[in-house]
């Protein structure tokens, strides 16, 4: 059973980067640059897939959309962990 499922509503639990590929640096998501700003901590977004890493099959990876701008637009979906988001608004503090 995963821990969030489609259409649940979730919020940034800290703020989301782009983060690089490890092994050689180039962004992880295609025409953006590395380590961009993609949602920023309380970010509210839906869950709108569910799946896992290929690497690690017990570690669910969940595409949430996150809110962009005053109007509330969905941005394209990203993959986050479960400890990326959550019910509440609860920011983590990253040192």
């Amino acid at each position: 059973m995963h821990r969030y499922n489609l259409g649940d509503l979730v919020y940034a639990t800290l703020d989301l980067h782009n983060d690089p590929v490890e092994e050689t640096g180039e962004s992880g998501i295609p025409d953006l640059a590395p380590n961009v700003l993609l949602a920023a901590a309380g970010t509210r977004g839906v869950v709108v897939n569910v799946g896992h890493a290929e690497a690690d099959p017990g570690q669910d990876v969940y595409l949430v959309r996150f809110e962009t701008g005053p109007d509330a637009t969905l941005a394209p979906p990203i993959g986050c962990l479960a400890e990326e988001i959550g019910y509440t608004r609860h920011i983590q503090v990253v040192d």
